[in-house]
């Protein structure tokens, strides 16, 4: 199986990797995933390819066929590296670290506002939510003011897997109504914020995330959008 470097290492910047496909579409996948590839709500990480004196620009990564590997796809028609060829990954650091923010900071939110999860979106200057909510919140700048509170505390965010039996035995664990864990493999990777004896939100998650909310550094609340009878959108911004 493919070693996913983007979860075994969020802050991982590059790393070395070898050819092992070419798709039909031009599309480069490699032995190690350096690149997250689109998915839970989460853009494919963008960057580039390096060998023998030759960069090659990414402007996104895919999950490939067997729904574990990343498919890395060019930004333009160039020269692609051949099979078995020794390559560098080198991310687009900034890009990949703004998603990790509004990554944790939408956990943040799904922690203020109880509600369930319709959908959600993440970009590198904010993200949204969209909730099982029939009327408003009263309060935005109480809203506001709780998410940066948490971000305030500096609490850890770290993981921890459990087998998929014991997921089906917690259901409340799942908060997304649109967008289920990533199964296949046996266990479920969860993703906790706050220390064990006093986290405040623990939920399946296969993103990259900050490991502490002092990293988020301050938000601010958007437009709160109607989106049906039942769902409301809720933006949130890197200040």
């Amino acid at each position: 199986m493919t070693p996913l470097l983007y979860r075994e290492d969020a802050y991982l910047r590059e790393a070395p990797a070898r050819v092992v496909e070419i798709t039909p579409e031009g599309g480069v996948v490699l032995d190690r995933s350096l690149f997250y590839p689109k998915g839970g709500g989460q853009p494919g990480d963008s960057g580039w390819l390096e060998w023998d004196g030759t960069r090659l620009a990414i402007a996104t990564a895919v999950k490939a066929e067997d729904g574990h590997s990343s498919v890395l796809v060019p930004a333009e028609p160039a020269a692609l590296p051949p099979l078995g060829a020794h390559v560098v990954q080198r991310l687009d650091w900034e890009r990949r670290h703004a998603h990790m923010r509004v990554h944790t900071a939408l956990h943040l939110l799904s922690v203020v506002i109880p509600l369930p999860v319709t959908g959600g979106q993440i970009g590198a200057t904010g993200g949204r939510l969209d909730f099982l909510m029939p009327e408003p919140p009263e309060d935005r700048e109480a809203i506001e003011d709780a998410l940066n509170a948490l971000v305030d505390r500096d609490l850890p965010v770290t993981e921890r897997w459990i087998t998929e039996a014991d997921l089906d035995a917690q259901p409340d664990l799942v908060k997304t109504l649109s967008v289920k864990p990533p199964r296949g493999a046996g266990r479920v990777r969860l993703v906790r914020i706050g220390e064990p004896s006093q986290q405040v939100d623990l939920q399946p998650c296969g993103g990259t995330h900050v490991a502490r909310t002092g990293e988020i550094g301050a938000l601010r609340l958007g437009k709160i959008e109607n989106k049906g009878k039942q769902n409301r959108r809720v933006t949130l911004l890197l200040a």
